[in-house]
């Protein structure tokens, strides 16, 4: 036990999956299938950490920063939970390929679109 909560707080690892849920939570945050109310989760984190209000003062020298730290990661990992799942392994993989940002495809649109133009149908004379 003790082995793999040290391994997990190793700077590395803890910045690798940081840096990786900053990127995951940025494109989610742009995803259209995610609801508004889970996207204010991480909005309202950052704002936290640029207000002078806190938990625990900033003039603390460590424990003011690990307090922000704190907010900061919990608010993402609830964001993380909160969005669907769909979405979010969605954009795992797409990271993991290397791809640019796009919308997730709907999944649930109700069909196939046959053809999409208008066509106006003249009538003889």
């Amino acid at each position: 036990m003790a082995v793999q909560v040290t391994r997990w707080l190793s700077w590395p690892s803890l910045l690798r999956t940081l840096g990786s849920h900053v990127r995951l939570t940025m494109r989610l945050l742009r995803e259209p299938q995610v609801p508004r109310l889970v996207k204010a989760a991480p909005i309202l984190a950052g704002l936290y950490v640029v207000s002078p209000v806190d938990f625990i003062p900033d003039v603390f020298p460590i424990l003011g920063q690990l307090d922000d730290l704190g907010v900061l990661l919990l608010a993402l990992e609830a964001f993380l939970r909160w969005c669907p799942s769909q979405a979010v392994d969605y954009h795992r993989a797409a990271m993991a390929q290397g791809r640019k940002y796009g919308p997730m495809p709907d999944v649930a649109g109700g069909g196939d679109v046959i053809d999409a133009e208008f066509r106006r149908e003249e009538k003889p004379r």
